[in-house]
């Protein structure tokens, strides 16, 4: 029993990061129907350009500063003008296309001017661990738990009860009577880009300590995070951060007690599952088009 506990709360701290990138893949396609599937190196480059800063003679404050700066501009604003607004007119499918094409050029961008090898990041949260119904559990798990669910209740309050948050929803669920009603919806949706920078930076700053920084890094959140979209439910927040929980427990679990081996297979035999009996997800709802 003690050793399950442990094995939640680790669980639970990395679902927790799976839920702040899935949250992107959500507010990305309701409010302009984008698939990103460099949404993994998304998270893998900010570490990177936060360790280039602290190599130049910043400290890690101002590193963190600058990384979150840069990137809101490259992969909120950069990634809206340049990739997403020229090619979304083509089409939902080109696009798709054309994150998958990104997702590679970062990658190997990455690999080829910083290094193959991983790198030790720091970390924000204290090292030693803490006693939780009287077992020791690492603190670095808590403080990531901690810090992703303040994240993700910071945004669904924006988005529940503020005004901006209203608006966004309106521009999601329809862009025309939003226009019609005077809600600006190309801030909006630009809104959502920058939000979505946000969000993988704080999930670079979170993940980057414990799996290092390294150009692979991307494949295994942006698959771990799609998955955890998909299960929850595309459409909707709460089933993103439902779904990020769900894959990180299951994903712990299954290492301690099926195999380190085929850990991978787990999620996607749930995956799969759900596409099967529930197509919307688990808290997702289901959508009708007009063929």
């Amino acid at each position: 029993m003690s050793n399950l506990l442990d094995l939640l709360i680790a669980g639970l701290a990395t679902g927790a990061i799976y839920a702040i990138v899935a949250v992107g893949f959500t507010l990305l396609w309701q409010t302009s129907q984008t698939i990103n599937f460099a949404q993994g190196e998304f998270v893998m480059l900010p570490a990177f350009l936060m360790l280039a800063v602290m190599h130049a003679g910043a400290p890690f404050w101002l590193a963190i500063l600058i990384g979150i700066a840069l990137s809101l501009l490259l992969l909120g604003l950069g990634f809206k003008m340049l990739l997403v607004d020229p090619m979304l007119r083509h089409g939902v499918l080109p696009l798709a296309i054309a994150t998958m094409a990104l997702a590679i050029g970062i990658k190997e961008a990455a690999k080829q001017f910083w290094s193959a090898e991983a790198s030790p990041f720091p970390s924000i949260i204290p090292g030693g661990d803490i006693t939780i119904f009287g077992r020791v559990v690492a603190l670095q798990s808590i403080g990531v738990l901690v810090l992703a669910i303040l994240a993700v209740l910071g945004l669904t309050t924006l988005l529940n009860r503020t005004s901006i948050g209203h608006q966004m929803q309106a521009a999601a669920q329809n862009p025309t009577v939003a226009r019609i009603i005077g809600v600006p919806v190309e801030r909006m949706i630009l809104l959502t880009f920058l939000i979505n920078a946000f969000l993988v930076a704080l999930a670079s700053l979170l993940i980057t300590p414990i799996y290092l920084a390294k150009f692979s890094n991307g494949e295994v959140l942006g698959q771990a995070a799609f998955i955890a979209a998909i299960v929850g439910g595309f459409n909707q927040v709460r089933g993103a951060i439902a779904g990020g929980l769900l894959i990180g427990v299951v994903d712990n679990l299954s290492a301690a007690y099926v195999s380190t081996q085929y850990r991978a297979a787990v999620p996607l035999v749930l995956l799969i599952a759900i596409i099967l009996f529930r197509p919307q997800g688990m808290l997702g709802r289901p959508e009708e088009r007009t063929v």
